[in-house]
């Protein structure tokens, strides 16, 4: 298993997590993405743990607080072995109180996870999205608070968008206050949006990304084909999915052409479309979830080889996104805004 460095820190992380969104199944949504229960989550840790990850990824939210029971249950006796990380700011509750990044939410909902998880520790703490409500400095303090008394290791954000992000690390620096590491975003052959902003922001403040839905809701998994039906046995399906809706054209003509890589590598869909995503700049680590042992041992093998530059090109040509403006126009000026270069 490879490791890299995450962000501006000195902590290195498998370039595999698993995320335990599937434990539990508390409620519809959830359901949809799987209903993992204790005993098939400690087999497939077990798993991970012999593939070499070591990095168990989770959030409050997941089946209302569930999957961090079921994972810190299943991770008893292995603490000292693992990296966890987890979740705050969507609601827990129906108060007034019971959502967002204030200082009183926050500090609430980190103790309950370390209840939950059974640890005294976690090592990444993620804002789960931006709060606009709430004064960037309160929330920044108080997870530098949490870092300062130990119950948090690094902390990470999910789902800003650039100005979110850029305001964020330039408090962190007033102050001196811990700074984001990383940042959970949402990135695949099918939704190449993070690449305008999010991506060169990375780059420029060593911010990392760490990969959420890198199949796009399993629809990169190798089942939605051109001239057949829709299965139905998937998260976007069954109603667990995220984003708009999909252009199935557009699907196909990326399938097509994963098809073709995969025919030349000897490899899954689903494993070439994992290790295009491991090769773009800033990705340190890409999240893969399995509703069984079958799949995680298909994810798990998307590593140990790389695509060769010719493969990545013809894969980047059939998913190339139309910029919205200005990135259109900055494109159109690469000598004052030079584009990642993804073939290093």
């Amino acid at each position: 298993m490879e490791y890299r460095q995450l962000g501006a820190s000195g902590l290195h992380v498998p370039v595999l997590s698993f995320g335990t969104a599937t434990f539990g199944g508390g409620n519809d949504f959830f359901k949809a993405w799987g209903n993992t229960q204790l005993n098939e989550a400690k087999q497939l840790i077990n798993l991970c743990l012999d593939a070499g990850v070591n990095f168990f990824d989770t959030a409050n939210v997941y089946s209302h607080g569930v999957s961090e029971e079921i994972l810190g249950q299943a991770l008893e006796g292995l603490r000292n072995k693992v990296l966890i990380s987890t979740k705050a700011t969507f609601p827990m509750g129906s108060g007034p109180n019971d959502f967002g990044s204030s200082r009183f939410h926050l500090l609430e909902q980190a103790e309950a996870s370390l209840r939950r998880l059974k640890t005294d520790h976690i090592d990444i703490y993620h804002l789960h999205g931006f709060d606009g409500n709430t004064p960037v400095e309160e929330t920044l303090k108080a997870l530098d608070d949490l870092i300062t008394s130990g119950k948090v290791r690094y902390i990470a954000c999910s789902n800003f968008s650039g100005w979110h992000l850029m305001k964020s690390l330039s408090v962190s620096e007033r102050y001196g206050w811990a700074r984001y590491i990383a940042h959970q975003a949402y990135y695949s052959l099918l939704d190449r949006e993070f690449e305008w902003e999010l991506m060169p922001l990375g780059i420029d403040q060593n911010v990392s990304t760490i990969v959420w839905s890198p199949l796009a809701s399993g629809q990169l998994g190798g089942k939605f084909r051109r001239g057949q039906p829709i299965p139905q046995d998937n998260r976007r399906s069954q109603g667990g999915s995220h984003g708009p809706e999909t252009n199935m054209e557009r699907l196909y003509t990326i399938v097509d052409a994963l098809d073709e890589v995969a025919e030349e590598t000897g490899k899954s869909v689903a494993q070439v479309a994992l290790n295009w995503v491991l090769q773009r700049p800033t990705v340190a680590n890409i999240i893969i979830g399995a509703r069984n042992e079958e799949q995680l041992k298909q994810n798990l093998a998307a590593v140990g080889w790389n695509l060769s530059i010719e493969q990545i090109k013809k894969l980047d040509a059939a998913s190339e996104t139309p910029a919205v403006y200005p990135y259109w126009h900055q494109r159109q000026n690469t000598k004052l805004n030079p584009l990642p270069n993804f073939y290093k």
